[in-house]
This record gives C-alpha cells, sequence and structure tokens, in this order.
C-alpha cells in the first residue's frame, strides 16, 4: 500500500477512537478502534489508548495472524477479537469496542435488546445479543463474539461492554451511538413496564434497508431473523 494512503487510515483510526471517546462511549484506557487496511491487514489503537494525546504514530500496523509489521508499539489488548471478525468477515473496514455506560449495565444482566425501534434493524440487523461470557483477551472471546453477531453489526459482550463493526469507520461509530442508545431506551423502558416488540410483518422494508446499505455479514449467514426476547 501506498505509504500516503497508509498514513490516512492511521489518520482515520485516530478520528474514529476521539469521536468515540468525545461521544462518552469509552473512558481513557478503554475500548479500541481498529480499520482494515487490505484483506490481510489493519490498524489498531495501543493498549491502554490515552485518546486525547492519540496520534497517527501510536497506531498499530499488524497482520490478520497477529504479527505487528513494522513498529514494535504493543497493540490494544482486545486485538484478538477484532482479528476474528476481519477473518470471518471480509466486507468489514472498521470494528470498535466498547465500554458505553447502558450497553455495559446490560452485559452484566447477559440481556439481549429485542427490536424495539425500527432503526435498530436498518442499521444494526436486528436482536442484538449478548455473548456467553469468557475470558478477556482471548481467542475464545473473539469466537464468542462472531457467533453473538451472527447476521448484525453489534452484540453486547457478557460483563464486558460492546463489538461493533461496519463497512467503513463512520458506519461503526454511528452504530455504536445508535447501540448505545437503543440500551438506554430498553433499559428505561424495563423501569416502567414490558417492552413491546415490533411485529414481523412491520419489519420487511427495514431488513431490505439493512442488508442493502449497513450489512456486511458473510454470505452463508443469510437466515431468518430472530425478533423475540431473552
Amino acid at each position: 500500500m501506498e505509504i500516503d494512503k497508509l498514513e490516512q487510515l492511521r489518520k482515520t483510526v485516530v478520528r474514529g477512537a476521539q469521536e468515540i471517546y468525545s461521544k462518552g462511549l469509552v473512558e481513557d484506557g478503554e475500548g479500541n478502534v481498529s480499520v482494515r487496511v487490505n484483506k490481510n491487514e489493519i490498524l489498531v489503537t495501543p493498549t491502554s489508548t490515552k485518546y486525547l494525546l492519540l496520534n497517527p504514530d501510536l497506531i498499530v500496523h499488524m497482520d490478520l495472524d497477529g504479527n505487528i509489521i513494522g513498529s514494535g508499539r504493543i497493540p490494544s489488548t482486545e486485538v484478538k477479537m477484532h482479528l476474528a471478525v476481519y477473518k470471518d468477515r471480509p466486507k468489514v473496514k472498521c470494528v470498535i469496542h466498547n465500554h458505553s455506560s447502558y450497553v455495559s449495565m446490560l452485559s452484566i444482566l447477559r440481556k439481549n435488546i429485542p427490536i424495539i425501534m425500527e432503526q435498530q434493524l436498518i442499521f444494526l440487523g436486528g436482536l442484538i445479543q449478548c455473548t456467553e461470557i469468557t475470558e478477556a483477551h482471548t481467542e475464545e472471546m473473539g469466537l464468542s463474539a462472531l457467533k453473538a453477531l451472527g447476521r448484525n453489526n453489534a452484540a453486547i459482550l457478557a460483563n464486558h461492554g460492546a463489538i461493533i463493526c461496519g463497512k467503513s469507520l463512520d458506519h461503526a461509530v454511528r452504530f455504536s451511538v445508535i447501540l448505545e442508545k437503543l440500551a438506554k431506551v430498553y433499559w428505561g423502558a424495563l423501569q416502567i413496564g414490558e417492552p413491546h416488540v415490533i411485529p414481523q410483518e412491520n419489519l420487511e422494508e427495514h431488513e431490505k434497508m439493512f442488508n442493502s446499505l449497513f450489512a456486511c455479514y458473510p454470505k452463508r449467514l443469510r437466515v431468518k431473523r430472530k425478533t423475540g426476547r431473552d
């Protein structure tokens, strides 16, 4: 890849990382952002990211086998989860992991988010599932994240936070914001009563929008959507 393009992608990672920080989705030292360079390489934020001090030189260049290219800086400890998503989903160009507050609350309860708003299907793909509990920083966590993602662009990580992916960094940042909003709305609704799920017959057009604009799941996962609760 041309040096200028690689440098631009480094700046893209910095921009995405600082956006999720400015939106309150992570605190210093939490979360991570990566973008795909090509079929076999990614750029990822370093471990214990200080978001306001982050610059392109600190971004780590890696291959999908986990080998560092060039710089000897230490990548995010959650990079194995990012690598699992990139290996499984060729369309994915960005992966974000965050610890946003309302998603984290649901992660501790191990609750899925049923389809409660149309935008949930349009942008994220449908029912948001929570993973099984796994040890952080492991390949097992990556496999668990993929299972919970299914055909969606987001999943909840048990007792941990969220994993979000998209066909661009802008998509992934937007999806991260939407996921936290949905978690907040769902949590709030649960305090008042039993949330109503959108009926299956009302979702067909929204699913078409998801598949045509935002979906990045592998072709093998063209399966019937889930709409139910936990």
